[in-house]
């Protein structure tokens, strides 16, 4: 499916968004551990410590631009935009519900408005679009080509390029999330055993010369701060529910023998993926 330009420009200034609000983050957390091993006291010249305060300055000003900038509204904001062109595309090739009209001229005039006023509703993503090149259709030939097919073709384009496509996409997201779990807790886990070590050689005798513990509990709070923002645990669930929505809505596709039938049934699976999409959304905010 080739998707309007509004999708393209929506989709990439949600990924670039992304991007930079994620590295934003890891260079803060490289910054705080480095200012945590100057704090050991390892030299004492002047300019090591000047070192320590350009190296702690420059986390405040990370976390004060990334507090300023906001990348992650972008990163949101855009993503619903590109979700939201991407379900009114699929709705109007496969001409479900409001596009269901046969005379096609209205159905066009609708897809129009709507994208229309999906586009006005994130006029504050203006800044974001500024970069990015227009051109592209609205509403490419090839979706308006897939309207013109027979009730049985959209029914297989739609099983074979949104269900089964999306469902993949779902399980194998859910997959790597589960396993960027395991992964991670294993680090955190590491480095608290790590300290751990470390004080109770202290506790045997009390005045031997202890290992630091400052940078690793600074890096065990990083990657505790790390697993948070990117909800590995709460994202394989979600991920992994939604995969066995879609085979449910599968069903009702397969079963659907009339207009009616399969345009409620195009709902029902593009209303699975927003829904997930809606909830992580309004998770990242309640987070931020």
């Amino acid at each position: 499916m080739k998707y309007p330009a509004l999708f393209k420009i929506a989709d990439n200034a949600s990924n670039n968004s992304q991007r930079r609000f994620l590295r934003l983050i890891r260079f803060e957390y490289l910054l705080l551990l480095a200012a945590s091993i100057f704090s050991l006291g390892l030299l004492q010249t002047r300019w090591y410590y000047v070192a320590y305060a350009v190296v702690f300055a420059a986390s405040m000003a990370v976390m004060s631009y990334r507090s300023m900038k906001k990348p992650e509204k972008t990163w949101y904001q855009a993503r619903a935009l590109a979700e939201s062109v991407k379900t009114l595309t699929w709705r109007f090739a496969m001409r479900a519900e409001p596009f269901d009209d046969d005379r096609g001229v209205d159905a066009r005039r609708d897809f129009r408005d709507l994208l229309n006023a999906v586009l006005k509703s994130n006029e504050v993503l203006s800044e974001a679009f500024s970069d990015e090149d227009p051109a592209d259709e609205q509403l490419p030939g090839e979706v308006q080509t897939i309207r013109e097919f027979s009730l049985d073709q959209r029914r297989d384009y739609y099983l074979k390029n949104r269900i089964a496509d999306q469902r993949a996409w779902y399980v194998l997201k859910a997959k790597a999330n589960k396993r960027s779990a395991s992964v991670w807790f294993w680090i955190s886990f590491a480095a608290y055993a790590a300290g751990f070590a470390f004080i109770i050689t202290r506790i045997v005798d009390p005045v031997a010369v202890g290992w630091p513990t400052e940078p690793l509990i600074v890096f065990a709070s990083a990657v505790i701060g790390w697993t948070q923002i990117k909800k590995f645990n709460e994202l394989a669930a979600a991920y992994s529910l939604t995969a066995q929505e879609i085979g449910l809505t599968e069903i009702l596709i397969t079963d659907a023998k009339t207009n009616k039938s399969f345009s409620s049934a195009v709902n029902e699976a593009e209303l699975a993926f927003s829904r997930e999409h809606t909830q992580w959304a309004a998770r990242q905010h309640q987070g931020g």
